[in-house]
């Protein structure tokens, strides 16, 4: 329940898909609830299955979801991207 940043949850959005994720550190900051996926409580079953159906039964959410995760792995997580913010940051110091 603390994973990092799971990579697998990069790849689902670089790929275009809705993600269903904890919202556990790590989790949270790849899933923006309700805009690229949806966010539930760890170890809590129900939620996972009520967001799960929430995916399927509305096809308007998936594609909207799939595309802005697309958007957001493009303009936060894209290797220049990441490349500037690393650079920024041994030049600057952290935040």
């Amino acid at each position: 329940y603390r994973e990092g940043l799971p990579k697998v949850l990069l790849e689902a959005a670089a790929s275009g898909r809705p993600i269903v994720t904890t919202d556990v550190p790590g989790c949270r900051e790849v899933v923006h609830d309700g805009v690229n996926g949806l966010l539930v409580p760890a170890r809590d079953v129900d939620a996972l299955v009520r967001a799960l159906r929430t995916l399927i039964v509305d096809p308007r959410l998936r594609v909207e979801c799939g595309q802005e995760g697309r958007l957001r792995m493009e303009r936060e997580f894209s290797v220049d991207e990441v490349v500037r913010r690393t650079l920024l940051l041994y030049r600057n110091g952290p935040p």
